[in-house]
């Protein structure tokens, strides 16, 4: 029963969150504050992450290929496609979900326990709009670049992983990023990362809003965000490649 009750806050939540801004101005502001807050600061961890992931992806491809029949391209062909479907888009919005979920967790928490929320309010803002729609937009617009970014960085980790240490050519890892590379995968990877930017933001505004208490609450709700956007981006992922790809 607590689950629906949930449920249903959360959708009021959004319901509250896309109705008619006061200020546009304001809005505009807010956003250009929260892409660098929720993007930019974000984009050294995940460079760092997809340069170390993608040579770890085509070292163990590599180290697998026991079968003189598999030839070296498909070490290439390997790394590009488990980056593009699966890495980028699932495992580096996890990570986020972490470090960007519990900062906005941890910011609207310590507004509602503060009675900042309250004091808009009382003003006439409507504090979900005021301070969700921000983040919702700078994570929409933002994420696919730093999914973009991290493919790019994870394909080049793995090519010189390969190469450098011998077990695969220029000419034979690069064949096997291009063979067979579909565009749909790109759009599917940008797909699954914008739904995700959604609920990373949503799920994370929705435990920070609806904390009571103190301090002590402030970083129980933070936990729970990380917690349950992880889970609700894993519940997702698998319906939305059912969806698409299936």
């Amino acid at each position: 029963m607590s689950y629906i009750v949930s449920i249903g806050k959360y959708v009021g939540m959004i319901k509250g969150v896309f109705s008619k801004p006061e200020r546009f101005k304001v809005y505009y502001t807010r956003t250009l504050t929260e892409i660098e807050t929720i993007g930019i600061n974000s984009a050294g961890i995940v460079a760092i992450l997809s340069v170390f992931m993608g040579a770890v992806i085509s070292l163990q491809t590599a180290s697998n290929m026991d079968s003189p029949l598999l030839p070296k391209y498909t070490i290439g062909y390997i790394t590009r496609s488990s980056t593009i479907l699966e890495f980028s888009p699932t495992i580096i919005s996890l990570i986020l979900a972490g470090k960007v979920g519990s900062n906005i967790a941890s910011e609207v928490g310590t507004m509602r326990v503060t009675e900042q929320i309250d004091a808009l309010e009382i003003m006439g803002v409507n504090s979900l709009s005021f301070l969700v729609l921000p983040k919702v937009i700078a994570a929409v617009f933002f994420f696919p670049f730093l999914i973009i970014c991290s493919m790019g960085l994870s394909i080049i980790g793995g090519y010189y992983a390969v190469t450098l240490s011998g077990l695969a050519s220029h000419e034979e890892f690069t064949f096997g990023i291009r063979a067979f590379f579909k565009t749909s995968d790109i759009t599917y990877a940008l797909i699954k990362t914008c739904v995700f930017a959604f609920i990373i933001v949503t799920v994370s505004s929705y435990y920070g809003y609806f904390t009571k208490g103190g301090a002590l609450d402030v970083g129980k709700s933070s936990t729970q965000a990380v917690v349950w956007s992880s889970i609700v981006i894993l519940l997702t992922n698998f319906i939305l490649t059912q969806l698409i790809l299936m």
